[in-house]
């Protein structure tokens, strides 16, 4: 099995799942479709036996060999995720004849190795994201093609999940388990007892982190530890500063970062600043999240997987959320957000494909995806056939926001090319802003795009 996790090859702990015998299926035929129909949910059949007039003698009836095991990389690290995957995983080992056996490592380490770990000898299936970052992968031959999986299970998706999946070739090459939006998170019991109101517009926004803040609170937690949830506020200022389509047009390398609307982002982001703890740098997300669960802040923009760190189910039921405020503009109406897609994709040279693709087949289904969401209910299932009235009201106010946006981006390091976003690039460039925003924002533009620049052809 191939390290990939840090240069210092720390392993992050392997998890196998043991499905009992008793928990197998008798399976129709050898081909994962068939897997799948059981997945869905159907009844397995025992083979027709001839009427009494006509039995010859009796064979006893064959169990179909088990599928065997499929290895899973796995970048669910942290342990509300890391037991939800291995809940679904538990789920579709008792739909079908595969054995998973998860192997789980740090979710930074992950990223910032997964192209090194696609070009070894990598697991069966992997962990990842949807959109660019899928497509990048695809592209370099570094997954499988899994459209087969998709003639069956497509119809399970909306369309837009479907070209979130699909490669530039045209092909299918990711399954989607689940989505989450970014959003403004609050307990709603400070609002009520210091008589806070949510704010939507940007001004209205500052005037209530101006209140907070003389009501001896941190208006905004905020965390960069990690490197990447500094992201997810450039992307919100600049899809709310300058729409969606430049943003996306900038992650691709359409447009320039030296372009004076640039610019504009990170003075906005500069009025933001002294509302947020400070000391970013030093502080974990889930650091973060911890101190707007206690009440020391009280907001958090982040995605709702902050939810995690509230334990405690009456906190949990306390938590509520309001979309980014809008900036006063053109761009207003398109409620731009991010709302990342999670799934599984297919690896370049699998060991096992046809129990891969069985385990695959079953994920799209919606019982597989609320396996997960029961234990991890701070997504929403991409599947249509989820069945949502056990979703709780922040699930539910969670497909609400994503129902209402007019366009939907998939995080800076999914929607560019990786070794643009890793370390060496977007994570410490927005580091260096936190560090000294003060600095001449046109050098700092003109050496990230001379970063970008420099790279080599994809």
């Amino acid at each position: 099995m191939t390290d990939f996790s840090q240069p210092n090859g720390t392993r992050g702990a392997v998890r196998t799942l043991n499905r009992s015998s008793g928990a197998r299926v008798l399976a129709l035929g050898a081909t994962f479709l068939l897997v799948f129909a059981a997945c869905g949910g159907g009844a397995t059949q025992a083979p027709a036996t001839p009427p009494p007039s006509q039995a010859g003698p009796t064979a006893a009836p064959t169990e179909v060999p088990p599928l065997g095991d499929v290895t899973i990389g796995s970048n669910y690290s942290d342990q509300v995720p890391k037991d939800a995957f291995a809940a679904m995983m538990n789920y579709c080992a008792t739909k079908t004849t595969a054995t998973p056996k998860i192997n789980t490592v740090e979710h930074g380490a992950f990223q910032d190795s997964l192209n090194s770990y696609l070009q070894g000898t990598p697991d069966d299936v992997f962990t990842w994201f949807a959109g660019y970052r899928m497509r990048f992968f695809a592209a370099q031959g570094l997954a499988t093609d899994i459209s087969d999986v998709w003639a069956t299970a497509g119809s399970n998706y909306s369309d837009a999940f479907k070209q979130a999946s699909t490669g530039d070739d045209g092909k299918q090459y990711f399954i989607p388990m689940y989505n989450y939006p970014w959003v403004v998170i609050y307990r709603k019991s400070l609002f009520a007892d210091k008589g806070y109101t949510v704010p939507t517009t940007w001004a209205d926004f500052k005037t209530l982190a101006a209140k907070i803040q003389a009501d001896g609170l941190v208006p905004l937690a905020f965390a960069d530890k990690d490197g990447w949830p500094a992201m997810g506020t450039f992307d919100i200022l600049n899809m709310r500063q300058n729409g969606y389509k430049f943003h996306v047009d900038l992650m691709a390398g359409k447009e320039k970062w030296t372009d004076s609307r640039v610019k504009d982002v990170f003075s906005l982001w500069k009025e933001l600043l002294p509302f947020t703890q400070p000391n970013a740098l030093g502080r974990t997300w889930q650091e973060g999240a911890q101190s707007m669960i206690n009440k020391d802040a009280a907001m958090y923009f982040l995605g709702t997987f902050a939810g995690e760190q509230a334990t405690d189910p009456a906190i949990h039921d306390d938590l509520d959320f309001f979309p980014f405020p809008v900036l006063g503009n053109s761009w207003d109406s398109e409620l731009a957000i991010d709302a990342p897609i999670d799934g599984l994709m297919l690896s370049k040279a699998p060991k096992n494909v046809e129990g891969a693709k069985a385990l695959l087949a079953c994920v799209a289904t919606g019982p597989a995806q609320l396996e997960f969401l029961k234990t991890s209910p701070n997504n929403v299932a991409a599947a249509k056939d989820a069945d949502t009235s056990s979703y709780s009201p922040f699930q539910k106010k969670m497909a609400e926001i994503i129902g209402k946006s007019g366009a939907i981006a998939q995080f800076l390091d999914r929607d560019t090319r990786p070794d643009f976003a890793g370390g060496n690039g977007m994570q410490g460039f927005l580091q260096n802003f936190l560090n000294d925003p003060n600095q001449n924002l046109d050098t700092f533009l003109g050496t990230i795009q001379s970063f970008y620049d420099s790279l080599p052809p994809q």
